[in-house]
């Protein structure tokens, strides 16, 4: 976690709650309003913040103290809980549903975290996860320029597949939504760029995007921004990002009772 303890000082400059991921979570998790409801890794709190402001009674936990001290001064009305996915402090049958947005790929043991999860929950609850999967991140134009980066970060993904790792721990799946990136995203995680290929080139958005602040190879980072910058300048870019198009989506909603 001392990776999201550095992300965490400035992650909130280039991160925030995009209002129709946060309608899909919603959406898809069906709050009641006397209901009680987990957020699973949940960073400087900014969807957990976005859903109690749409009136979801939900908590955070989070194992990183940099971003949780930051979640707690953004939302000081909410209930925020350090601790580990794979020892969720609460009893079981606690909660009626909880969400995970771009987390499991960080945990070092996704099964034990989703069983934690699958503990807490009362029968019949949703569990909501945002995220991609390796065959989406294999299409991301970012692997043109970032191999070794792009490698690592689509590993965990090709280790634990979400559906797998949900079934294995007890859930059924309900159903899968995929997301496309749009213009006017406004959490600029991973591939916030794909329309936008300068967001690249700011060392701000590259600092709140893990793959880029845990990049295996600082040179290669330093090679393809320069690349990419050269493209962005002839046009060349374009051909680039029509060779991964791709209809599978750029990240999706999994969702499990």
């Amino acid at each position: 976690m001392a990776l999201y303890d550095r992300i965490g000082v400035g992650y909130d400059a280039t991160r925030q709650a995009d209002p129709y991921l946060l309608s899909r979570l919603i959406y898809h998790l069906r709050p009641r309003a006397s209901g009680r409801y987990l957020d699973v890794g949940s960073g400087t709190g900014n969807y957990t913040i976005a859903m109690h402001q749409a009136g979801v009674p939900i908590r955070g936990l989070e194992l990183s103290a940099t971003m949780l001290e930051r979640a707690k001064q953004k939302g000081p009305a909410i209930a925020w809980h350090n601790g580990r996915a794979e020892a969720i402090p609460f009893a079981a049958g606690s909660f009626d549903g909880a969400t995970c947005t771009f987390v499991h790929h960080h945990i070092a043991d996704p099964v034990t975290a989703f069983k934690e999860v699958h503990r807490v929950l009362k029968p019949h609850a949703r569990f909501v996860i945002l995220n991609g999967t390796a065959e989406q991140m294999r299409h991301y134009w970012l692997n043109e320029y970032f191999p070794r980066a792009m490698d690592k970060a689509t590993a965990p993904y090709e280790r634990f597949a979400t559906i797998d790792v949900l079934e294995s721990a007890g859930f059924q799946i309900e159903c899968e939504e995929k997301y496309d990136v749009t213009p006017d995203l406004k959490d600029l995680f991973l591939y916030c760029g794909k329309h936008q290929p300068r967001r690249y080139l700011d060392a701000r958005i590259r600092s709140g995007i893990s793959s880029f602040a845990d990049a295996p190879d600082p040179d290669e980072i330093a090679r393809g921004l320069q690349r990419l910058a050269d493209d962005i300048e002839s046009g060349s870019i374009k051909d680039v990002i029509r060779s991964f198009a791709y209809d599978g989506g750029d990240y999706m909603f999994t969702v499990a009772a």
